[in-house]
C-alpha cells in the first residue's frame, strides 16, 4: 500500500513531462492531462479509505529510514486534502478545456498551460504529503513556480503588473520559510517533522517562540491572513477565470495546511494560540469589510476569500481536537465552494462581458441556469442552513462555546456577523447582476418610452450605491459577450454538485474530520509511526520508520 503514496506526485509530474514533449498536439495534451488528474482523484480516494481503515501510511523514499531519508506521510488530513484538491483541479481543468475549445486557446496557450497546470498540481500534492520541512518547502516552490506562469498567461499589462506583485510577495515568503528551516536545523539538527516534535520541545521557550513566529509569518503570507493579505485582491482577479478559480480554491489553503502541521507537530504547546485567535478575528473583519465595498464580483470574492481564512485560523487557535476537526471540515468546504463561485463568475463574465456590477443586469432572463449555479454556492458560503458552510461554522462556534473564554465568545460574535455580511455582499451582487433590469435599458433612445417616477427613483438609488462601491483598478469597459460551451456548464454544475454532496454526506465527512482532528491533537502517534522504535531525540538509535502501515491507537478496526 505504501507504494501508492508517491504516485500522487509522480503521476502529474509524468503527465507534465509527456504533455511538454508534444507541444504541437493540443488534443493529446488535453488527453494526458485528463488521464493524469482523473488517476489522482481515484488514487486519493483509495488513500483516504486506506488511512481511515488501517492507519497512517509512511513511505521512505529510496529506502533510507527517517530521519535521515525523505519521509512521505499520508494521514487522514493529507488524504482528505489530496482528494478535495484533485477534484478541484479536475473540475477546473474541464472548465478551462471548454473555454479553450471556444476561444481557440488565445487566452491560455496550451503549449505551456497544460504542463504547467500539472506541475502546479504536483506541487500541491507534494506539500500535502511532505514529512519534513524541506520537502514541504520544495512542494511550495514547485507550485509557486507554476503559479508564476499561470497568473501571467496572456501577457496583458494588467496581468504582468499583478503577476510581478504576486512573484515578489511569494519570494519574500519563500525566503522567510527557508530562513526558518535553517534556524530550525541549526537548533535541532533535523528537519524531519516527526523528530522535530521531540527536539523542539527540548529547546528554551524563547527559541521556540522565535522559530514559531518565523514560520507563522512565512505561512501567513501564503495563507493571506491579516495583515499579510494585501497582495491577494489585486493578483488573483486579473488571471484567466480557470486560473483564478484554482488559485482561490487551493493556494491559500496550502498555507493554512502548513500552519496546521507546524502548530500541531512542531509546537503542540505553543504560546501563540491566543495570538492566532486575535489574527483570526482581524482577518474575518478586515476581509469582509473589503468585500462589502466592492463593485467587481471577482474582487468581492477575493476579499471573502481572505475573510474566511479567518475561520480556519480560528479553529487552529483553539488548539484542541474538536477545533482541528471543525477546521478540517471547513477547509474542505471552502476549497470546493470558493472554486465553484469563481467558476460561476467565469460564466457570468462570458455572458455579460464584464464582472463589474455596473455593467451587468437582467441576466435572470438571459441565463437563468447561470443564476442558479451562482445562487447555490452563494448560500453555502454565506452559511445558510443546511449547507456545509453552516455546518462548519456551527462546529467552530460549538467548540468556542465549550472553551468559554472571552476571546472565544468575541470570535463567535465576529464569526456570526461576518457570515451575515458575506451573505449580504453576495446577495447584493446576485440581485444587481441577475434580478434588476439590464443596465443598458437605462440609456434613453428616441424610441424609448419616458421613464416612470418609480424607475427614476430606483435608478438614482442604484447610482448612489455604485458611487459608494469600488470598482477594480484599471477596470475594462464591457466586452462582447462570448459563447459558453456546454463543457463549461458541465464543469461548473459538477462542482456545484460536489458542494451539495458536502452537505448530503456531512455526517460521515465530519466524523472523518473528527478522527483526523484527534490524530492531530496526539502528535506522538505520528512520531511513533514515522520514527519506529527511535524516540527522535538523537543518540545511537537511527529512529527509522518501518515504512509499513500501522494501526493508530484507539482505531475501531484495530
Amino acid at each position: 500500500m505504501i507504494q501508492l503514496v508517491p504516485l500522487a506526485v509522480l503521476i502529474p509530474l509524468a503527465g507534465a513531462a509527456l504533455a511538454l514533449a508534444v507541444p504541437g498536439h493540443r488534443r493529446l495534451q488535453q488527453g494526458i492531462t485528463l488521464v493524469a488528474l482523473s488517476a489522482v482523484v481515484v488514487l486519493s480516494g483509495v488513500l483516504m479509505y486506506l488511512v481511515d481503515a488501517a492507519g497512517i501510511l509512511v513511505m521512505e523514499v529510496g529506502g533510507w529510514a527517517a530521519p535521515f531519508g525523505i519521509a512521505l506521510v499520508v494521514d487522514r488530513v493529507s488524504a482528505l486534502m489530496l482528494t478535495v484538491s484533485s477534484i478541484v483541479l479536475l473540475g477546473v481543468f474541464l472548465f478551462s478545456l471548454g473555454q479553450g475549445l471556444a476561444d481557440g486557446d488565445d487566452d491560455t496557450p496550451v503549449s505551456i498551460y497544460y504542463p504547467t497546470y500539472l506541475v502546479l498540481g504536483a506541487g500541491v500534492f507534494n506539500a500535502f504529503i511532505a514529512g519534513d520541512l524541506f520537502n514541504l518547502y520544495v512542494g511550495f516552490e514547485i507550485l509557486l513556480v507554476a503559479s508564476y506562469v499561470l497568473i501571467t498567461l496572456g501577457g496583458t499589462a494588467q496581468r504582468i503588473r499583478a503577476g510581478v506583485t504576486y512573484v515578489i510577495v511569494s519570494l519574500v515568503s519563500s525566503v522567510l520559510f527557508l530562513a526558518a528551516i535553517g534556524l530550525i536545523y541549526g537548533a535541532t539538527g533535523t528537519v524531519n517533522m516527526a523528530q522535530l516534535t521531540v527536539r523542539i520541545a527540548e529547546l528554551p521557550s524563547e527559541i521556540q517562540l522565535l522559530l514559531n513566529l518565523t514560520l507563522l509569518i512565512a505561512f501567513g503570507i501564503k495563507a493571506a491572513v491579516f495583515p499579510l493579505a494585501f497582495w491577494l485582491p489585486d493578483s488573483y482577479p486579473t488571471a484567466p477565470a480557470p486560473v483564478t478559480a484554482v488559485f482561490a480554491g487551493l493556494l491559500t489553503k496550502v498555507g493554512v495546511y502548513a500552519i496546521i502541521r507546524t502548530q500541531t507537530k512542531l509546537f503542540p504547546d505553543s504560546s501563540v494560540d491566543r495570538l492566532l485567535l486575535v489574527i483570526a478575528g482581524l482577518t474575518l473583519i478586515v476581509g469582509i469589510l473589503g468585500a462589502v465595498s466592492q463593485l467587481d464580483i471577482k474582487r468581492l470574492l477575493s476579499f471573502t476569500l481572505i475573510s474566511h481564512i479567518g475561520y480556519m485560523i480560528f479553529g487552529i487557535g483553539m488548539a484542541n481536537a474538536a477545533g482541528f476537526a471543525a477546521t478540517i471540515y471547513y477547509i474542505a468546504h471552502h476549497i470546493i465552494v470558493q472554486t465553484t463561485l469563481f467558476l460561476a463568475v467565469g460564466l457570468v463574465e462570458r455572458q455579460g462581458g464584464t464582472t463589474s456590477l455596473s455593467g451587468l443586469g437582467g441576466m435572470m432572463r438571459k441565463a437563468p441556469f447561470i443564476a442558479i449555479l451562482f445562487f447555490i454556492p452563494m448560500l453555502n458560503l454565506g452559511g445558510i442552513p443546511p449547507f456545509s458552510g453552516f455546518i462548519g461554522k456551527l462546529g467552530l462556534f460549538t467548540v468556542a462555546a465549550d472553551l468559554a473564554s472571552p476571546e472565544a465568545y468575541w470570535l463567535i460574535g465576529i464569526g456570526a456577523l461576518v457570515s451575515l455580511l458575506t451573505l449580504y455582499a453576495l446577495a447584493r451582487a446576485w440581485v444587481l447582476a441577475f434580478w434588476r433590469t439590464p443596465a443598458q435599458a437605462g440609456a434613453e433612445s428616441k424610441h424609448a418610452k419616458p421613464a416612470t417616477t418609480e424607475a427614476l427613483v430606483l435608478r438614482e438609488r442604484e447610482q448612489a450605491l455604485f458611487e459608494r462601491l469600488q470598482d477594480a483598478p484599471g477596470a475594462q469597459p464591457q466586452a462582447e459577450q462570448k459563447e459558453i460551451p456546454k463543457l463549461m456548464f458541465v464543469a461548473t454544475t459538477g462542482m456545484v454538485a460536489v458542494s451539495i454532496a458536502l452537505t448530503v454526506f456531512a455526517g460521515p465527512l465530519y466524523a472523518y474530520a473528527t478522527r483526523a482532528g484527534e490524530t492531530l491533537a496526539e502528535p506522538g502517534i505520528v512520531v511513533e509511526q514515522v520514527l519506529g522504535d527511535g524516540d527522535g531525540s538523537g543518540g545511537d538509535s537511527p529512529g527509522g520508520g518501518s515504512g509499513r502501515t500501522t494501526l493508530e491507537e484507539g482505531d475501531p478496526d484495530e
